[in-house]
């Protein structure tokens, strides 16, 4: 079953649960962990007295992680559930997603 069947069968109107693939969650469960690491060696860091600023660039690769993981769950959001909600004629879900986006933004 591809992404878009998955989500068709499964998102409804009061359904606020995700529905992605094996393969989507595997990606981001991969790279969230990637993440959990960078912080973990990010606290090291801050342990050792590492330079200020090498740790600054180890918190900006890690800030840049996670806005891909966020551009990733957008992403389906948008071509999934965002779409079949309009085709159902929900189209309130268009607000939910501009504060979703402006909550993006403010990072």
């Amino acid at each position: 079953m591809d992404d878009q069947q998955e989500c068709t069968d499964h998102c409804t109107y009061d359904d606020r649960r995700s529905h992605h693939s094996d393969k989507v969650k595997k990606n981001l469960t991969t790279r969230l962990n990637r993440i959990e690491g960078q912080i973990r060696g990010i606290k090291g860091l801050i342990e050792k007295d590492t330079y200020c600023d090498d740790v600054i660039t180890q918190i900006s690769a890690t800030q840049s992680a996670l806005n891909s993981v966020a551009k990733i769950l957008l992403e389906g959001h948008m071509k999934h559930c965002v779409a079949e909600r309009i085709k159902k004629g929900d189209e309130e879900i268009l607000d939910e997603v501009l504060i979703t986006i402006q909550k993006l933004m403010k990072k």
